[in-house]
């Protein structure tokens, strides 16, 4: 069985054990965070939300907060001794799916 989850702007599809990176929650390490957002459940009967699966949900336990690696972000403009360097980590929310409701 599988659902198709929206959280922090973007799509994700889970199933059951699954571990994730996704967007910063507010939620701590051990915590019980549940989505609501259910586009799709699938498995041996799917079904399609309109836009969401009304009643449905998944339940994940938050593993870890933490940072990305680091990423260069660097601006050049030529002949005019213009340079900007800059880097930037993005903060993360590492889930394990624990269940999938609906």
């Amino acid at each position: 069985m599988y659902a198709v989850i929206v959280t922090g702007g973007k799509q994700y599809k889970v199933s059951e054990g699954d571990v994730l990176f996704i967007e910063k929650l507010d939620a701590a390490e051990g915590d019980t965070v549940k989505f609501d957002k259910v586009l799709a459940i699938g498995g041996e009967k799917t079904v399609i939300g309109t836009p969401v699966v009304e009643g449905a949900s998944v339940e994940a336990k938050v593993v870890a907060n933490g940072k990305s690696k680091k990423i260069i972000v660097f601006k050049y403009k030529p002949k005019k001794g213009e340079k900007t360097k800059q880097g930037h980590r993005q903060p993360y929310t590492k889930i394990q799916i624990e269940k999938i409701n609906g």
